[in-house]
């Protein structure tokens, strides 16, 4: 795309940081970095930090002071308005700590920032739309009863007679290219809603699936930056997430990714419905930034949610009396009666023999040995739901833990609105799941609406309130209320009022 050059054109830089661990224990595959994006016009100045860390503080690697540190000194020294930055995790999870330490990702982050914003060239920006639903499935099932059951690794998965349905996925890849006024690109932002969850074969640290899908993109496109920002990924993760027949790889997944952004790249109009010639200049595009914290309701059902599923725990437990087989005894004879349910005992000439004499013991054997059988295999699907109430009861102590330290039955989020052209970022501190990323997508005044989710602190996940009588588990790694989301929305719908206005 060309234009003629304009007298107070859209400005942007890029830089990066390496923000790996530095330390002989830690084998890192592929390096950590802090990306950077300054974009400029004549009116606004605003940075895009994308960080390979799970969140940005609340968690892991990323001190709770490292955001107000960072804006604080960009503020003192580079004279950006604190409320113009955006800093963001990937949530990749590699094994932590996988990040150098809390100095030097400071410092590293802020040398990036200063570096774009010294290398700021005239830009044009162009929005487009992608689409990959192959390496993504919506984690937390549907099932028979009603509820929800959360595929992790903490806990087995419910028995496929259990199953209903699959929840909802947002495979919408939302992509900003901006290119140099020579045509070439520069970088490429780019939102996608998966969590980050497959590793490597040997375990080490590393970005995961956004790191090579960056690698993809920057390989191809030379001399550009890929930024990647994660969306509403709460109850999202890659369709390999379990698996137990191959190598643990999330190098597939982001090639995957990244030629899947690459293609939409390639005709940015045609997905999006917005005529050309309605959009301002790409090279004169708008910056708006709307920046304010709202008050949510802190969780308060902690107790009563604890003694429903220790109650569920004790009938669990009460169900395990009267086994009669151990796992020695029990697989061959499991076998026998998966091999021949009508004769497993023994072969066919034997039962006709019986029947020939009018003995019915190998008939009453099979019989006593398929209750033994049966009551082996309950006691196997006893054992895995303790398993998952004993993690959802210690995951909701540590949560009702962390509500009462703070001393407070509120909690403030950061909601942040970036509008670039007809494009718009949402950055919040949650782990939004895909029902209200697909909401807010819907509510939104630009139809190119990116959510970034995981920015500007950590709040952990924030599920739809129809959701916590389900027991997935997002509504148990939760410090938030039901009441949440009514709050949020009415805000939400607002902010979007304002910015269109702008």
């Amino acid at each position: 795309m060309k234009s003629t050059p304009s007298p107070n054109p859209l400005l942007a830089g890029i830089a990066k940081s390496d923000i790996s661990i530095e330390s002989p224990d830690a084998i890192v595959h592929d390096r950590m970095y802090a990306r950077a994006l300054v974009l400029e016009n004549q009116n606004t100045t605003i940075v895009i930090v994308s960080m390979d860390a799970v969140a940005i503080g609340g968690i892991c690697d990323v001190p709770d002071d490292f955001l107000p540190k960072l804006r604080h000194r960009i503020e003192a020294e580079l004279g950006i308005d604190a409320a113009n930055v955006l800093v963001h995790a990937t949530h990749t999870h590699p094994p932590v700590p996988h990040l150098c330490d809390p100095s030097q990702q400071l410092d590293r982050t802020f040398d990036a920032i200063q570096r774009a914003l010294a290398a700021k060239t005239p830009v044009t920006v162009t929005a487009s739309l992608g689409h990959e639903d192959r390496i993504l499935i919506n984690r937390t099932l549907r099932l028979k009863d009603h509820n929800h059951w959360t595929i992790r690794q903490t806990n087995p998965c419910p028995r496929d007679e259990d199953i209903d349905a699959l929840g909802p996925i947002d495979p919408q890849i939302g992509i900003l290219r901006f290119d140099r006024a020579d045509g070439q690109p520069l970088a490429v932002l780019f939102n996608y809603a998966c969590h980050p969850l497959v590793g490597t074969p040997d375990g080490e640290v590393t970005a995961n699936y956004p790191g090579f899908a960056c690698q993809a993109i920057e390989q191809y496109l030379d001399g550009a930056m890929a930024i990647f920002l994660q969306g509403a990924a709460g109850d999202i993760t890659e369709v390999v997430y379990k698996g137990v027949d191959h190598p643990a790889d999330a190098e597939p997944i982001g090639i995957t990714l990244g030629l899947s952004t690459l293609r939409a790249m390639r005709k940015p109009d045609a997905v999006l419905s917005t005529p050309p010639e309605a959009r301002l200049a790409p090279n004169q595009a708008s910056l708006t930034v709307i920046n304010t914290t709202i008050t949510l309701p802190r969780r308060t059902d902690s107790d009563e949610r604890i003694a429903e599923l220790r109650a569920e725990q004790s009938q669990w437990l009460d169900s395990l009396r009267f086994l009669s087989l151990n796992f020695k005894s029990f697989l061959p004879l499991y076998l026998k009666h998966a091999l021949n349910p009508q004769h497993p005992a023994d072969y066919r000439y034997a039962y006709l023999h019986a029947q020939q004499i009018g003995s019915h013991d190998l008939e009453a054997l099979d019989q006593k040995n398929r209750e033994r059988l049966d009551k082996y295999l309950a006691n196997i699907d006893a054992m895995e739901k303790l398993a998952r109430l004993q993690d959802k009861i210690a995951t909701l102590e540590r949560h009702k833990a962390i509500n009462q330290a703070s001393g407070e039955t509120t909690v403030a989020a950061e909601i942040q609105l970036i509008r670039i052209d007809v494009s718009l970022i949402i950055a919040v501190p949650f782990e939004l799941l895909a029902e209200t990323g697909l909401w807010l997508k819907q509510q939104s005044p630009c139809e190119h609406t990116l959510i970034a989710a995981f920015s500007n602190g950590y709040l952990h996940y924030a599920p739809p309130a129809e959701y916590y009588p389900k027991g997935g588990y997002e509504v148990t790694e939760c410090l938030l209320d039901a009441s949440w989301e009514p709050v949020f929305k009415q805000h939400m719908i607002t902010l979007f009022a304002q910015i269109a206005g702008q």
